[in-house]
């Protein structure tokens, strides 16, 4: 399993071990973080599984396609450099050590 830290939107940090083939997105909800609504269920539609990566993981994970830089420019609370939808990340060996913290919806 991949060690994944996660941040809450109330600021609370925790652990998770990540299964990899999965999507981060699945990962953090399997793990009972119910700040990440993830709407569209994982069709990179919507900006509810919004996360900032923090740290220099965010340069290794695979970039982004088109339809997620397009929805997350469009959101209020996009950064450059570390905001990326746990959707579209696919969770691998790499991603030992990675960082996100969830990003608030509204």
């Amino acid at each position: 399993m991949v060690k994944v830290s996660v941040t809450n939107l109330a600021g609370q940090t925790r652990m998770i071990e990540a299964e990899e083939g999965l999507s981060l997105m699945e990962n953090i909800r399997n793990n009972d973080f119910d700040d990440l609504a993830a709407i569209c269920g994982g069709c990179c539609s919507c900006c509810t599984c919004h996360v900032y990566v923090g740290g220099d993981k965010y340069a290794d994970l695979p970039a982004m396609e088109d339809d997620e830089q397009y929805l997350l420019e469009d959101s209020d609370h996009y950064r450059d450099g570390s905001s990326r939808l746990s959707c579209q990340i696919e969770v691998d060996g790499s991603m030992d050590g990675l960082a996100v913290t969830i990003a608030p919806e509204a």
